[in-house]
């Protein structure tokens, strides 16, 4: 249970970040999430999570804003109080061949996916150093891990959350702060639904399952890692593939 705990989501609006959010609240956290290009989504979660008798905070958020981020990591504090758990989900991803790919579609991959994940954790990270407690998840993909066909500067993006997540997990251990990526695969929304369809099929022969997971499958182990049960987990980037 993660009752008396407060998590901030980024990307919260999307497949995962809805199933992240949904379960964090089932499990009583008082949770805020953010959201940039889905505001009909997150009016929509607002109000299916409060018709349940859950209320969670949402706030329109460019991660790539270092003034924005640290704004609203004040802003949070002061409507419900200290974050101690923070999950970067938020991303972007593009279906396009190396040759094709513009200076511009690697500099957008890179500052939402990496820098506006440096961002966020930097903005809400100060709080808990000074309250020496808190616990981060990271978002990444089997993409960053593993020689798939994917767009190379999405998979250069995910390969370097977990980089981010090992590095930081060891700095900020001193301060009780644990740090833990989780690495999906083919899921059945989300950013998996552009995939095509032959290499569904070929990852789905592979998979030791033989099927895509959903976003509730990846939002368990997210909850799991983010509270007091993982204590003892630290630095590490789990994968949720089924069995690649």
């Amino acid at each position: 249970m993660l009752k008396d705990h407060i998590a901030f989501v980024t990307g919260g609006s999307g497949a995962v970040g809805q199933a992240v959010v949904r379960v964090l609240a089932r499990e009583g956290c008082r949770v805020a999430y953010s959201y940039k290009g889905g505001a009909q989504k997150a009016e929509a979660l607002d109000a299916e999570l409060a018709a349940s008798g859950v209320a969670v905070r949402s706030y329109l958020l460019d991660v790539t804003s270092a003034q924005a981020s640290a704004t609203l990591a004040k802003q949070i504090e002061a409507d419900l109080g200290p974050v101690d758990i923070l999950i970067n989900n938020a991303g972007v991803a593009q279906v396009m061949p190396f040759a094709m790919i513009e200076e511009e579609d690697w500099d957008r991959m890179m500052d939402v996916n990496v820098k506006g994940m440096f961002l966020v954790t930097k903005a809400f990270a100060r709080g808990m150093i000074r309250r020496k407690r808190g616990s981060i998840v990271n978002m990444g993909s089997l993409a960053g891990v593993r020689m798939l066909d994917v767009p190379v500067h999405y998979a250069t993006s995910k390969s370097a959350v977990v980089g981010f997540t090992i590095a930081l997990a060891r700095e900020l251990s001193r301060y009780g702060i644990r740090v833990n990526a989780v690495v999906p695969g083919m899921l059945t929304e989300g950013v998996s639904v552009n995939v095509p369809a032959r290499l569904v099929e070929e990852y789905n022969r592979y998979c030791a399952l033989s099927r895509a997971g959903t976003p509730a499958e990846v939002a368990e182990l997210v909850a799991f890692l983010a509270g007091d049960r993982a204590s003892y987990i630290n630095g590490q980037a789990i994968h949720v593939d089924g069995g690649i």
